[in-house]
């Protein structure tokens, strides 16, 4: 074992801030007779809040139990040996933190082979192995389990997953190689493909064992010994394991070519994880695993010197930790209490808001709107919400009934809001239309009430202008679908005060709502980029480049959706205003299109239609359209398209509209659901070189979302 000790000295060394999890070793004597049993659990000894990982020196932890526990096998004083976890974590892969710190080809190579060489002697014991999945399970944890004769799981096990596509990365340490030797090549594409690429989909208990990953499942409350008990069944030979047999023929090739096909439908051939993924389990079809394992490792190790795995790390990062504490935040101690809040509007969007704030915040929520028949409409909407979460088992009759009782509807705005901590309107995108609601609100509601605006692109400091406290309007721009996309833009107007603002940020959390400040600048963020990228769009080809080629040309990027599909999507007359609120503001970068101002005049709802499935071009538009003759490549169309947003983002930073490149980032992932493997767009553009010949420098330093120098 010298050559692993010395691989997992060396990476320790590079690593010196890993949380290291110790690998405990107890004897305990099976029931029924069946005899003496090895028992490591992984801890780390912080609470289930800080899970458990495998950092070199943790992996060398776990190296010098299997010591012991293979000369204890070798002597005869075992029947078995089974690998477990602290409470609710069985453990959670591969620590991250020291893979970012990675400057070398040869020590991410190390980090592969240590593991493999740590896990694979779990299944060359002299007795038989067995994994208990009592916690959640992800990444390496689950690929410790792989290398066991027989797996377990708990029923409650919330989340187990192989999310190393999502992040870039590949199941490293067994997980490409024995899963589909395991389950067969299908399913272990939908966990290591499908599940990574739908944005990062677990598996609960039941399934694991349902897909054939576990061998037996049992309750969570007696989890352990009910499987000591299984256990000691199956040594005793009164339980036989009955595996499926695997089919290694067509099957095999078309689960990959499956996979294959579900990559190119997310990322397009832009991000290489999946693919690399799949190259393995296609090589893995003749069983051979020290093949597989060393494929892997020659996998991770590009991969972790690669692009994408950096972004994908910092991508996770903003997400789970920039935007749980948000920059630029007042202090939260200055928040208010909101007990009633007022939604102005009925409509869809209105509606939508409503049932959030009434699921999490679970106070009175009063809706008001021009007439009757809208008011109605919208609770309306609302009940039908909470009877289909109630269908579905999610919430119980009471809480139904309580959450119904909750929601009313009403047309006068002083019976309404007299009461209300928090008035949010959802009408009319108009400055007057906006500006006169909340002087009516103004009127009614509580001097103390915030008054929020779900503006997506006017100026919330002329919209809280002729109040007389316009201190306590904040924007509070949501993100269609609401129930979907984590991201709430907070705008802080002219004058808005901390307090306000607090209460936004503490109303935002308890809407487990991803937060951004930004300054009240035109469209805030993601709108602004995205106005100034199909702008771009539009401009090509209303010069002259083909509807095809445009859209053709993003395809690199790996986004989720075509421009003009996207548009679609937010629905052209929304983009066309946005567009005119943009060029009034910035008339020298944003342009409004004749050919999409023609497409809204004509009552067109986008630029395809769907007749055979695929979106192809509607023969209305294209009879509507308007061009010059100056076509451009996809190469060119796609440089121009980078040079604006890049341009643009130099711009906004300049300005402040947010305090950091990674507000951006952070922005248009769980706004406008962007790539991980892109880390939002600034990481891609400085890897592109578009940064430094927009704005002659980088958006970030080298070593945040790349290699370190």
């Amino acid at each position: 074992m010298s050559t692993t000790s010395e691989l997992l000295k060396g990476a320790a060394e590079l690593f010196p801030d890993e949380v290291v999890t110790q690998a405990h070793v107890r004897h305990l004597d099976l029931p029924g007779g069946a005899g003496r049993f090895a028992l490591i659990t992984l801890d780390n000894g912080l609470d289930h809040t800080k899970p458990t990982t495998f950092g070199p020196q943790s992996l060398a932890n776990l190296s010098t139990a299997i010591d012991q526990v293979e000369k204890e096998a070798a002597e005869g004083a075992i029947v078995g040996a089974g690998i477990t976890g602290k409470p609710f974590i069985f453990a959670v892969g591969a620590d991250l933190k020291g893979v970012e710190l990675l400057k070398q080809h040869s020590d991410a190579l190390a980090i592969g082979k240590g593991g493999h060489d740590v896990f694979k002697r779990l299944s060359s014991l002299a007795v038989p192995t067995f994994a208990y999945y009592n916690g959640a399970a992800m990444g390496g944890g689950v690929e410790v389990g792989l290398h066991c004769s027989y797996r377990t799981v708990s029923k409650a096990l919330p989340a187990f997953s192989l999310p190393e596509v999502f992040l870039g990365l590949v199941p490293g340490w067994g997980g490409c190689t024995i899963l589909p030797n395991l389950i067969g090549a299908d399913r272990a594409v939908s966990v290591i493909i499908e599940n990574s690429l739908n944005q990062n989909k677990q598996l609960k208990g039941v399934q694991v064992h349902e897909l054939g990953i576990a061998d037996a499942i049992f309750e969570g409350a007696d989890f352990l010994e009910q499987s000591l008990i299984w256990t000691a069944s199956v040594l005793k030979g009164e339980i036989v394991v009955e595996r499926p047999e695997i089919d290694r023929g067509e099957a095999w090739d078309q689960a990959v070519a499956k996979g294959r096909s579900i990559a190119d439908s997310k990322v397009h051939g832009a991000a290489p994880a999946a693919y690399r993924a799949l190259d393995i389990i296609e090589a893995a079809k003749d069983g051979d695993l020290q093949k597989g394992f060393d494929a892997e490792d020659t996998a991770l190790a590009d991969l972790i010197m690669g692009g994408e795995l950096r972004s994908g790390i910092y991508a996770f990062n903003l997400v789970q930790k920039r935007g749980k504490r948000p920059a630029g935040a007042p202090d939260k101690s200055l928040a208010r209490p909101v007990t009633k809040v007022g939604v102005v509007g009925a409509g869809l969007m209105a509606s939508q808001l409503a049932l959030l704030f009434l699921r999490r915040l679970e106070v009175p929520v009063v809706l008001t709107d021009i007439d009757q028949e809208r008011v109605d409409k919208g609770v309306g909407y609302v009940h039908a919400e909470i009877e289909k979460l109630l269908g579905k088992g999610r919430i119980n009759q009471d809480k139904a009934n309580r959450l119904k009782a909750l929601v009313t509807g009403v047309l006068d705005k002083a019976e309404g809001f007299a009461d209300a901590d928090f008035v949010i309107e959802a009408v009319f995108e108009e400055m007057t239309v906006k500006q006169k609601v909340f002087a009516e609100v103004e009127a009614v509601a509580p001097a103390h009430a915030i008054l929020a605006t779900n503006t997506s692109s006017l100026s919330v400091s002329e919209m809280a202008s002729k109040l007389r406290n316009p201190e306590r309007v904040v924007g509070f721009h949501f993100f269609n679908p609401v129930a979907i996309l984590p991201l709430l833009e907070i705008v802080r107007g002219e004058q808005t005060d901390d307090a306000s603002l607090a209460t936004a940020f503490a109303v935002a959390k308890k809407l487990k709502k991803t937060a951004v400040l930004t300054k009240d600048a035109p469209a805030f963020v993601v709108n602004r980029i995205l106005t100034r990228f199909m702008g771009e769009i539009q401009n090509v080809i209303d010069e002259g480049t083909p509807v095809a080629t445009a859209e053709k040309a993003i395809e690199p990027l790996g986004l989720p959706m075509s421009p003009l599909v996207l548009l679609e999507l937010v629905g052209p007359a929304i983009g066309l205003h946005v567009s005119e609120t943009l060029n009034r503001a910035f008339p020298e970068r944003f342009t409004v299109s004749p050919n999409l101002r023609a497409v809204v005049e004509a009552g067109k709802r986008g630029f395809y239609v769907y007749d055979s499935g695929r979106p192809e071009l509607d023969p209305e538009v294209a009879a509507l359209l308007k061009q010059g003759d100056s076509v451009l490549t996809e190469e060119q169309v796609r440089a121009r398209v980078l040079d604006a947003v890049a341009q643009e983002i130099g711009l906004m930073l300049e300005e402040g509209v947010v305090a950091e490149a990674q507000d951006i980032d952070l922005c248009l992932i769980t706004g406008a659901g962007w790539p991980f493997h892109l880390g939002g767009i600034t990481p891609y553009l400085d890897r592109e070189g578009v940064s430094e010949r927009v704005n002659g420098k980088r958006f970030l330093a080298q070593g945040v979302a790349s290699v370190p120098a």
